[in-house]
């Protein structure tokens, strides 16, 4: 069997599953709650891999892990630690408990949403989400990025085709089965993931001569100012630009809408322990195994294409020249495995695009009230609105490279959007003294530094004047996004020293969701009352008691709230 029969087979099956999954889902897509939440009763399991598949793109896989691989070395393997111990470990430990007790308190469905209700401030609201319109539709378009060259070495096909068809693939679950067939789906692309990186990265270092040996001819690779061994040393040939990428691809996760988004779902705080340790080990094996992978690209030198300096790699094209020798099955699950990190990933952003939209700019501009069904409605029409744009840019990219503002764009979109929410979420979550002044100046901070990145990175900025530090930061988006990150973790405690405050006792009754107290009871199995208009008792299928409240979001079957 050859690579593309093999392909075909598996994209077939692959094709057919996620689209059972959307019809079969439907049912709960059709509240506004069940549509984007899922209902709130998404397990560890599916949440921890919605988590993963949303952070790991075919950007990550093709993208990065070539062009750090080929920077750092082997040391890129901390950009994957980094992923899962900074954006999934901790991310879970600090966001993930207060983020799904006080959005449940206060019913906010999206992150502008939480704004607005968090800070009393409906301006805030539409002030976010016209942030995430604007840099979460390039950063979409940016998921196609690598599809055409690996696509390429099996079907030689147009590079607009294959976009049309994951776009198309993706519109139908979604628009379907919402937020739980996205989750069901991306629980699919998850495991296709594991399995894959793992037969891929077995498959290079075999096609080496094994991991001492193919260790041994990176060792012999020179870089600037190493007579050999840069590339496999432990911090790689240059520690400071390394530390900016972990930092920026580990802690952006913190302030992304598509990604705190999952905490909102997920079923219960025991739930959010497990997923802790799901998500912490897909990552470590996905993103690690990605930059690991990536690591070795400097063997494939001879084989890989260069820009017109003849010195620069084309970056995309180091992952699919490591593959190209490798067993046709084995191309076969990378070309599945690849569409599963960029659907995965594309369902979740349109999905966040068309919901912050629909709930945070729609409804509160539309003058009369809109039903359950409406709202529902309109979310799918953006779906595809979101879907045909971020596709439509991805082509014109591709067929017009000269067109760089578009590259820039995306380069930028993940340090606009984390820059601006990660403080004031972060800050909203733990302390009351979080100041509507100090959000507004966080937002400002965080596009303003990206804006003035693109248009340095276009050439529209002379910054040969700036002192040093100035230059060195501006010279990458990946470093004017960390900063963008940390200055914005500075200036919010800081602006809100100085500025008002919100009304106490509002603030008291926001907080008062994380006083609730927990404990554990086990009595045989006995329904004690049945009437549910005040404080009841009742036991659980799994012999657990709990006292249920009906004012409080936060009643699960091994809880009891006192």
């Amino acid at each position: 069997m050859n690579a593309k029969v093999a392909s075909v087979i598996m994209l077939l099956v692959f094709f057919a599953v996620m689209i059972a999954v959307g019809f079969i889902t439907r049912k709960r897509a059709a509240s506004v709650d069940g549509f984007v939440l899922g209902g709130r009763t998404a397990g560890p399991w599916i949440t921890a891999f919605a988590f993963g598949t949303s952070y790991f793109s075919a950007v990550i896989f093709v993208g990065y892990a070539g062009q750090f691989g080929w920077n750092f070395g082997l040391s890129s393997t901390w950009a994957g630690l980094g992923n899962a111990f900074i954006g999934s470990l901790l991310a879970w430990n600090i966001l993930g408990r207060r983020t799904r007790i006080m959005t449940q308190h206060i019913d906010a469905k999206t992150m502008p949403d939480f704004f607005g209700k968090r800070f009393d401030s409906v301006p805030m609201k539409v002030v976010a989400s016209v942030i995430v319109f604007i840099f979460l539709i390039p950063y979409t378009s940016s998921l196609y990025n690598g599809l055409s060259s690996l696509f390429g070495l099996v079907f030689h096909m147009p590079y607009w085709v294959v976009i049309v068809m994951m776009a198309a693939l993706t519109g139908i679950y979604v628009i379907f089965g919402g937020y739980m067939a996205t989750a069901i789906n991306d629980f699919i692309q998850g495991i296709i993931m594991l399995f894959g990186i793992c037969a891929v990265i077995g498959s290079v270092l075999s096609a080496n001569g094994g991991l001492l040996a193919a260790t041994q001819a990176l060792s012999a690779v020179e870089a600037k100012g190493w007579a050999g061994g840069a590339f496999t040393s432990f911090l790689g040939p240059d520690p400071l630009a390394l530390l900016f990428v972990v930092l920026l691809t580990s802690l952006g996760t913190w302030g992304l809408p598509q990604m705190v988004n999952k905490f909102y779902a997920i079923k219960s705080e025991d739930d959010i322990q497990k997923g802790t340790i799901i998500s912490t080990l897909f990552a470590i094996v996905v993103a690690g195994g990605c930059y690991f992978l990536g690591g070795f690209g400097r063997l494939y030198a001879d084989k890989i294409m260069y820009q017109k300096n003849g010195v620069t790699p084309l970056f995309d094209t180091i992952v699919p020249a490591m593959l190209a020798t490798l067993p046709a099955l084995v191309i076969a699950v990378v070309i599945v495995l690849v569409l599963s990190a960029s659907m995965s990933t594309l369902s979740s952003l349109v999905l966040t695009s068309s919901s912050t939209f629909t709930l945070d700019v729609i409804e509160p501009l539309s003058k009369n009230k809109m039903g359950e069904k409406k709202k529902v409605s309109i979310m799918r029409v953006f779906i595809v609105f979101f879907i045909v744009i971020s596709a439509y840019i991805a082509i014109i990219k591709d067929a017009h490279p000269e067109i760089t503002f578009i590259a820039q764009m995306m380069g930028v979109s993940w340090g606009a959007l984390a820059g601006s929410f990660l403080a004031p979420f972060l800050y909203g979550l733990y302390w009351k003294g979080t100041s509507r002044a100090a959000c507004y100046v966080s937002f400002a901070f965080g596009c303003g530094l990206m804006i003035i990145q693109m248009w340095v990175s276009l050439g529209g900025v002379d910054i040969s004047g700036w002192a040093p530090v100035c230059r060195y930061l501006f010279a990458s988006s990946v470093r004017s996004g960390v900063i963008a990150m940390v200055g914005g973790l500075v200036i919010v405690p800081v602006v809100s020293m100085f500025t008002k405050k919100q009304d106490s006792a509002q603030l008291d009754k926001l907080f008062s969701c994380y006083e609730e107290k927990r404990r554990r009871l086990l009595l045989p199995r006995k329904r004690l009352w049945t009437d549910w208009s005040s404080p009841k008792l009742f036991c659980c299928k799994s012999g657990a008691v709990v006292i249920y409240f009906p004012r409080c979001t936060e009643c699960s079957v091994l809880n009891v709230f006192a």
